[in-house]
């Protein structure tokens, strides 16, 4: 039973831009934190970006800060990332997660996306 679909993903050259989107259903949305990761070959799946349910509390990674942007519209049940200025080591599978406890831990998460591959080239 797929509860979050991530959509956006591509090839892209330094530099350049990509929005990534993650549809939920309404059961795995509302009243969650949304959290965004990445995973790349060889590393620890790790948080770059939370946005809260209520208050639209967000946290960004320092490794992406001043370059991606988290946000979520509530009606159409959906978050996306906007990333810019991408760069060869933002290469990764990034998925979406949805949490009743927020925070940047993976165990925290109650419902994951499949994934969708961002590959940057040099």
């Amino acid at each position: 039973q797929v509860q979050l679909v991530e959509s956006g993903g591509g090839l892209v050259q330094t530099g350049g831009s990509l929005r990534l989107s993650c549809a939920a259903s309404a059961r795995t949305f509302s009243g969650y934190t949304v959290g965004w990761f990445r995973q790349s070959p060889g590393k620890e799946r790790e948080c770059v970006a939370t946005i809260s349910w209520s208050d639209y509390y967000t946290f960004i990674a320092d490794s992406v800060k001043g370059r991606f942007t988290i946000s979520r519209d509530n009606a159409k049940n959906t978050a996306y990332l906007q990333m810019n200025s991408l760069k060869p080591e933002d290469t990764a599978v990034y998925y979406c997660a949805s949490s009743r406890q927020g925070g940047t831990q993976t165990r925290r998460y109650d419902y994951w996306g499949q994934g969708t591959q961002v590959t940057v080239s040099s």
